[in-house]
């Protein structure tokens, strides 16, 4: 791994990355997180029907917008021609959660990693929103990239998936 920080130049001010010299190529990514909760609020949740609507249905909307404002929210980050987003959120298979999924996809000079991270992000925090009338003690955790492929640096899959 290279210790060398690309936002960062030689005189230590942040610059955004030139990548006008990379190659186009097929760039995907996946991240996930996880919104803990309580059983009720889980199964309020997976009814698809509270007071503000369909808490998953809006999340997965909240971050597919996100993804496409991706360069408007984190500095430095290159606006990206999306070509795919899909969000999912589904019930967690050990624990009193919901995992939210998100893969992001382009063909492009940089990777999508931070645009599915943020929708990610986004959905997560929509979640909270939504779900915050009967349970403000969830916790939002373990967001993460979880693969890419495509680029210079090569692909990459979290090992323990």
């Amino acid at each position: 791994m290279s210790g060398d920080l690309t936002h960062i130049g030689p005189d230590g001010r942040a610059r955004m990355v030139d990548v006008s010299d990379k190659a186009v190529t097929a760039r995907e990514a996946v991240a996930q997180g996880v919104v803990h909760m309580s059983a009720g609020t889980l199964k309020l949740a997976l009814s698809r029907d509270t007071k503000k609507g369909d808490p998953l249905a809006v999340a997965e909307l909240a971050g597919i917008m996100a993804a496409k404002k991706t360069s408007d929210l984190i500095p430095l980050c290159h606006p990206l021609p999306l070509t795919g987003v899909k969000v999912e959120i589904s019930q967690h298979t050990k624990e009193t959660a919901l995992v939210v999924t998100a893969r992001a996809k382009t063909s492009g000079q940089t990777g999508v990693e931070m645009e599915a991270l943020t929708a990610v992000s986004a959905a997560c925090l929509t979640l909270y929103d939504m779900l915050k009338a009967v349970d403000k003690a969830m916790v939002i955790g373990g967001i993460e990239l979880v693969e890419k492929t495509g680029g210079k640096s090569g692909d990459y899959r979290k090992a323990d998936i």
